[in-house]
């Protein structure tokens, strides 16, 4: 199953591509602390390959999840992440991977495109997991520009 969202945004692509990809691990528990309690690399150095575990408060149904980034395109503001382990990797999904693009737009800002493809675990019956998710990806993407708007020079 394969679902995507799409949020404008009036930040420039570069900037919410680092902001949100690049240094979300020092950014995210800023920007969405209600969440994200914090976010550790297990494994490399933020090429493709390395791993990381994302933290969660307990206000999520799941404490953690850990992701490869499978690709990372510098100059095409794109990036391929599969959720090897926690989220609801084994209890509800046999795997999931997300592909976030961010396009340039001629207004200055940019469209943030988030594609997610997950497979369900067999008798495990779809609920509102989709629109939950699509809700919580746009509150971030509209967080990441609220902050940055903020706080002009972070990421600049």
């Amino acid at each position: 199953m394969t679902t995507t969202i799409e949020v404008e945004t009036s930040i420039p692509a570069s900037r919410m591509f680092k902001a949100a990809v690049l240094e979300w691990h020092n950014l995210g528990p800023k920007i969405v602390p209600e969440h994200i309690k914090s976010i550790d690399h297990i494994h490399g150095d933020g090429s493709a390959g390395s791993i990381r575990q994302i933290n969660f408060t307990p206000v999520l149904p799941f404490p953690f999840a850990k992701e490869r980034l499978d690709s990372i395109d510098h100059n095409n503001f794109e990036v391929k992440n599969t959720t090897i382990e926690g989220g609801d990797v084994g209890t509800k999904l046999e795997c999931m991977s997300t592909h976030s693009k961010f396009t340039p737009t001629s207004s200055g800002g940019c469209i943030v495109k988030v594609t997610t493809t997950f497979k369900v675990l067999p008798g495990v019956k779809p609920g509102d997991e989709e629109a939950k998710a699509k809700e919580g990806i746009t509150k971030a993407i509209k967080a990441t520009e609220a902050y940055l708007l903020s706080h002009p020079t972070i990421c600049a």
